[in-house]
C-alpha cells in the first residue's frame, strides 16, 4: 500500500508522530503550520503531547469542498489541543469515546490515514488520541 501526507512538511514520524511548525526568526513566536517560501521563519518539531483544551463532536458531514474525507460519514471528535511551549491545534481526535473527553486531558500526535486519492494512494493526515489508547 502506498501512502502520501496530506501536505508535504505537516509533520514527522520519527521517532514519533510530531507537527511541524515554525518559529520566527525575530521575536521567536511559534505558529502551525509552517508557512512555506517565509524566510523570516524557520521550521520546528513541536511537542508530541499536549493537553485537551476544547472539543466538540462533528455530528454531521461537512459540506464538499472543502471536505475531503470519505463518504461513508461517522461523526467524530475535533477540538484544540494545547502543546507545552508552543501553540494550540486544531485537529481531530481518535480511538477516544465522545464522553471520556475532558479538558485538560492528555493527548499525543498520531498520524492517519484519511482516504484515497484517484490513483489509490493512502492519504495521510495527522489527529490526536488520549495518552495510552493506542
Amino acid at each position: 500500500m502506498v501512502e502520501i501526507d496530506i501536505a508535504e512538511g505537516l509533520f514527522v514520524t520519527e521517532p514519533r508522530p510530531a507537527l511541524i511548525g515554525a518559529r520566527h526568526r525575530v521575536s521567536g513566536q511559534i505558529i502551525f503550520p509552517f508557512p512555506t517560501g517565509n524566510a523570516d521563519y524557520d521550521p520546528v518539531v513541536l511537542p508530541h503531547r499536549g493537553t485537551l483544551w476544547s472539543w466538540t463532536v462533528q455530528r454531521y458531514r461537512p459540506k464538499s469542498p472543502p471536505y475531503a474525507g470519505p463518504d461513508a460519514f461517522t461523526p467524530f471528535a475535533l477540538g484544540y489541543v494545547e502543546l507545552p511551549g508552543a501553540v494550540i491545534v486544531e485537529a481531530p481526535f481518535v480511538n477516544v469515546d465522545f464522553v471520556d473527553l475532558t479538558i485538560g486531558m492528555e493527548m499525543e500526535t498520531v498520524i492517519v490515514p484519511l482516504n484515497q486519492d484517484a490513483q489509490g494512494r493512502t492519504i495521510r493526515t495527522f489527529a490526536f488520541r488520549p495518552v495510552g489508547k493506542d
